[in-house]
């Protein structure tokens, strides 16, 4: 079946982002992140989860993040707009055409 999409619902400019390991000198590691492309996206909140953390409430915002498709996106990485993150926890081609990639999303606290 194939899924029918507006790319004209791509209205929102991401930095697609991998991490990067860098030798921290006392034998681990820090972790920064690099930007691999600029693409268009369509951002979908999906759902929100409010818990408890160390006494503090804590929400999870998830999203499902629709951008053109790329071999190159993976879980572990994240996409970036402005001062949000969302950090891609499953990529999928929903009708496996090899059009479109929808990427499931944690949005990051700040």
């Amino acid at each position: 079946m194939v899924v029918f999409f507006d790319p004209g619902q791509m209205t929102a400019r991401l930095d697609l982002e991998a991490p990067q390991a860098e030798p921290d000198g006392q034998g681990g590691a820090t972790v920064t992140w690099q930007v691999v492309a600029s693409l268009w996206a369509r951002i979908e909140p999906v759902s929100f989860v409010v818990a408890e953390e160390a006494a503090a409430e804590r929400g999870r915002i998830s999203h499902r993040i629709w951008v053109r498709f790329r071999e190159d996106i993976v879980a572990g990485q994240r996409f970036r707009k402005g001062a949000r993150v969302f950090v891609v926890r499953l990529v999928r081609d929903p009708d496996e055409t090899g059009r479109y990639l929808v990427c499931q999303c944690e949005e990051e606290a700040r």
